[in-house]
């Protein structure tokens, strides 16, 4: 399919409903918590997920090569993948979905500070200004709720800084030789390096089977073939066909999803400080992505 100058409904239903999976992907990793610890089932999610990805790429012909100078570039962004889902899985077990998917998919806030100093024509502009603010506060606002739960704060924050270690491994896509590589041959360092790290540190988190059920297993199969794999297969897909910039201001939707599905199947609490975290949030998104979207 030939390139397309905006999104379309075809680009906008594939947008959505990987919003929608990445939402309701995190209402799956704390149900299957209790099946799996952790950190364990973060790291068989990447061995799986690499196999099919790998796959997939070296049957449909793309590009699969560490010579092109991306070999390091591509360990550090496996490095931070491990350490943003350590952090990410573990949360899920002391704080909220609704939370987690405000503090988690906040990363565009950490991005764009970070790209105004990095990455040459990403200035912050007044418009980008007023959504880090919005956003920023929502974030606060969440985080400041937290009296008396302090392993709820504990995981918020957990949160946060696998938000930032996401942000991170953008960047490197975008500033290093990283960015040679083909989008399911970054997906594949990571998931290859992250291993390395989860299962690891998987040892420190207790005995890796829980209470272990049949509806475990098929969610955690569910996330590999259906979020990891098919998911960010999808998404590759569109970004080869749609404006990235276009497709940014979906982003929003992601935390959206995580608090609507956290409510509907775990009947988690929607209060004033989530509702009102989760719009700060979702406008600052919007407005950071504004100028973007209209150049």
């Amino acid at each position: 399919m030939k390139r397309k100058d905006k999104i379309d409904s075809l680009g906008a239903t594939a947008l959505i409903s990987f919003s929608a999976m990445l939402g309701l992907n995190q209402v799956m990793i704390k149900i299957v918590n209790e099946g799996l610890q952790p950190v364990f089932q973060a790291g068989m999610r990447s061995v799986f997920a690499f196999i099919i990805v790998f796959t997939y790429a070296f049957f449909k012909g793309n590009k699969i090569s560490i010579s092109d100078g991306s070999l390091k570039p591509g360990i550090i962004t496996g490095i931070f993948f491990g350490l943003e889902f350590v952090l990410l899985f573990v949360a899920l077990d002391y704080t909220s979905v609704g939370r987690a998917s405000i503090m988690f998919y906040s990363m565009p806030v950490w991005l764009t500070i970070a790209a105004h100093f990095l990455i040459p024509n990403e200035k912050i502009t007044f418009m980008r200004i007023i959504g880090l603010f919005c956003a920023s506060a929502g974030v606060i606002w969440a985080l400041s709720d937290n009296s008396g739960k302090g392993y709820a704060l504990l995981g918020d924050i957990m949160c946060v800084i696998g938000s930032i270690l996401w942000a991170g491994i953008v960047l490197f896509a975008r500033l290093s030789n990283l960015r040679k590589s083909t989008p399911e041959m970054q997906l594949i360092y990571q998931l290859a390096v992250s291993p390395f790290i989860l299962i690891p540190v998987a040892f420190f988190f207790g005995p890796f089977i829980r209470e272990l059920e049949t509806l475990h297993l098929i969610l955690f199969g569910f996330q590999v073939i259906g979020v990891v794999s098919v998911g960010f297969v999808l998404w590759f897909w569109v970004l080869s066909i749609y404006p990235a910039s276009d497709m940014a201001s979906f982003s929003f939707l992601a935390p959206v999803f995580g608090v609507i599905f956290g409510w509907l199947i775990l009947d988690e609490n929607i209060d004033l400080t989530i509702f009102g975290s989760l719009f700060l949030v979702s406008l600052g998104i919007i407005l950071i992505n504004w100028k973007t979207k209209s150049r």
